[in-house]
């Protein structure tokens, strides 16, 4: 398992991005969490994050793209959605939408998507680099603690391909609120965006 460091390893980024065109798994970091990332347009590496991660088929991966003009090209945005975007992405908050072209593998056969855009400068570059997007689920078993150092996440996987390492992360381990924007909006999880926050904004 290799392993960089940003900030003092200028070949990390770059790496990163070489490894997901090759099918391989990247570990890297968030404002919120480490996410287990991949090529979300690649169904045997999406294959490869379930079986890690020891994640049922049946519950669905989210994605991370660096912008909005990005997310457009795998998901629809409707104009709600599109405020709510503009008010909170970048950011801890992923909205689910109707899904364009992406692996059922990736949305467990559904028509729907969890999409997100980063607040952190490290995934974005590695996103933007690599030129699609990724998946956005955090690097752990389902069910185990989240991880936020380097450290915890190699205490719980193993068979990743590379591990951006961005140091520790925030330690309240709150991870992003998800809204299903699919007919009416639903607050699916809260995270670090309260739900009050979101039915203030949405009227």
């Amino acid at each position: 398992m290799e392993r960089l460091r940003f900030g003092t390893d200028e070949r990390a980024v770059a790496r990163g991005a070489e490894v997901l065109r090759s099918g391989g798994l990247v570990v890297y970091p968030t404002e919120t969490l480490y996410a287990l990332g991949a090529d979300a347009l690649d169904p045997e590496a999406v294959a490869r994050v379930y079986k890690i991660k020891k994640r049922p088929l049946g519950k669905p991966l989210s994605i991370a793209v660096s912008s909005l003009e990005m997310l457009r090209r795998y998901a629809y945005l409707d104009e709600k959605a599109e405020r709510l975007a503009r008010r909170f992405l970048p950011g801890p908050l992923t909205l689910v939408l109707r899904k364009k072209d992406l692996p059922d593998i990736l949305t467990s056969g559904l028509s729907k998507v969890g999409v997100r855009i980063p607040a952190d400068h490290r995934a974005l570059e590695l996103i933007e680099r690599f030129g699609g997007p990724v998946t956005a689920t955090s690097a752990n078993i389902t069910e185990e603690v989240p991880p936020i150092t380097v450290e915890e996440v190699l205490a719980q996987l193993t068979g990743v391909d590379l591990i951006l390492d961005g140091g520790p992360l925030d330690p309240s381990r709150v991870p992003s609120t998800i809204v299903d924007m699919v007919g009416e909006p639903k607050v699916l999880r809260e995270g670090r965006i309260k739900r009050e926050e979101l039915e203030a904004f949405l009227g």
